[in-house]
């Protein structure tokens, strides 16, 4: 009788604990943990509001108010999906928007090609800029990159290849390697070396062994001239494995330079660094790509680099399969600066058109390209480069090209 008098106020408990409902495709929970509807996007938006009202009074719009506006929208935006809406990034749509519009504007005349394809990489450089200040995540380039290849294929396989000047052969070619840059970039993606964060438990350094590293790190480092002087411990010592564990065990012989990374709470590898838009240190981190929206490091450098080189060689060839379509009986470089009556043809001005977008965007990888070789000859990284220059203990040659660092790799 006591058992059975005990179990009552459980069963009593459970009933009273309201059940949650399934979401419907176009229901969803908001930033605030509360049910919306992909229907009521517009609907209770005082920050969008209050923007209106100011714009059309002519009055400036206040920094935070801009953010509360994006924030609403980015968390407004979504599509219907099972079991409720998904957001959708608002940073993948102005390239599906943009890039069809203005490559086909610069397709009516000479000069409007000339003011867009110069414009164009101005908008890029400068949106690089302001999301990279304020150390953000973005999809834009990932968005732009992999549209860009699949809209120059769309206009190859519509307007160039029903002119009959390229064979199966070369269709085929050019689509292998289409396949093999997104191959390369699927496995520059994957993770390119990210520190594994030891558990709070392990990962906690006493008191006296923090004050004892920091006093060490700060002595060493006015003698190291690559060492980060922002008040984190830099006592790197070399180690003989370098995949080895990223936490230094109490006593153990070290042999390379390592350093304590205070945000992730462990102890770097020799050239391992924290990336401040990923949030986590990288092992061998060379840079942050905006590309592949991830960082470039010693598990995914490979395939980074073999996706550079594959899309330049199929970029190359795709453009010299169009320039000899639209341009006849010329060579390829005097058909790019010297193509008469091009633009009689509004076929021909498109394809032409994207030919120099994509001459544009093929010399920008090929300085990436060229960089990452030069780096590789000389066994620095890009991060280690950069961090040379911003001390200035390395110097510039070639133009610019090679930075000698100062350091023996």
């Amino acid at each position: 009788m006591t058992h059975k008098g005990s179990m009552k106020p459980v069963k009593k408990k459970k009933s009273e604990e309201p059940e949650l409902e399934p979401l419907c495709c176009c229901e969803y929970i908001d930033r605030n943990g509360e049910k919306n509807h992909v229907a009521a996007c517009l609907c209770d938006c005082q920050d969008l509001d209050e923007g209106c009202d100011r714009w059309i009074t002519c009055k400036s719009l206040q920094p935070e108010t801009c953010e509360r506006i994006m924030d609403t929208i980015s968390d407004r935006l979504r599509i219907p999906w099972l079991r409720g809406a998904k957001k959708v990034n608002i940073s993948i749509i102005p390239p599906l928007v943009l890039l069809p519009v203005f490559l086909h504007v610069a397709s009516w005349h000479f000069l409007l090609g000339v003011v867009v394809l110069t414009s164009l990489p101005v908008l890029a450089l400068w949106y690089y800029y302001l999301t990279h200040r304020r150390k953000e995540q973005t999809l834009f380039f990932l968005s732009l990159g992999l549209f860009s290849l699949g809209y120059m294929y769309y206009v190859f396989l519509q307007e160039v290849v029903p002119k009959g000047r390229v064979g199966p052969v070369q269709l085929a070619v050019l689509t292998c390697g289409l396949f093999l840059i997104l191959l390369a970039l699927h496995r520059a993606k994957k993770n390119p070396g990210y520190l594994s964060i030891p558990a709070s438990s392990d990962r906690s350094l006493s008191s006296s062994q923090l004050e004892c590293l920091n006093r060490k790190g700060q002595e060493k480092t006015k003698g190291f001239p690559g060492a980060d002087t922002s008040g984190s411990l830099n006592n790197r010592t070399v180690k003989d494995d370098p995949k080895g564990s990223s936490r230094l065990p109490a006593g153990s012989p070290t042999k390379v330079k390592e350093d304590w990374c205070a945000k992730c709470q462990l102890v770097r590898p020799a050239r391992a660094w924290h990336c401040r838009i990923c949030g986590i240190c990288v092992r061998r981190m060379d840079h942050h790509c905006v590309w592949i929206n991830s960082c470039v490091g010693e598990s995914n450098h490979q395939a980074f680099i073999l996706a550079l080189l594959i899309f330049l060689l199929t970029s190359v060839y795709g453009i010299t399969l169009t320039l000899d379509t639209i341009c006849r009986d010329r060579s390829v470089f005097t058909a790019l600066f010297y193509c008469p009556g091009v633009y009689a043809n509004y076929s021909s001005a498109l394809s032409f058109t994207c030919v120099w977008y994509s001459v544009i965007v093929t010399a920008g990888m090929a300085y990436i390209f060229l960089i990452q070789l030069i780096n590789i000859s000389y066994n620095v990284t890009e991060r280690e480069v950069q961090q040379a220059l911003r001390q200035k203990t390395g110097r510039r040659l070639l133009c610019g090209l090679i930075v000698d660092t100062g350091l023996l790799g």
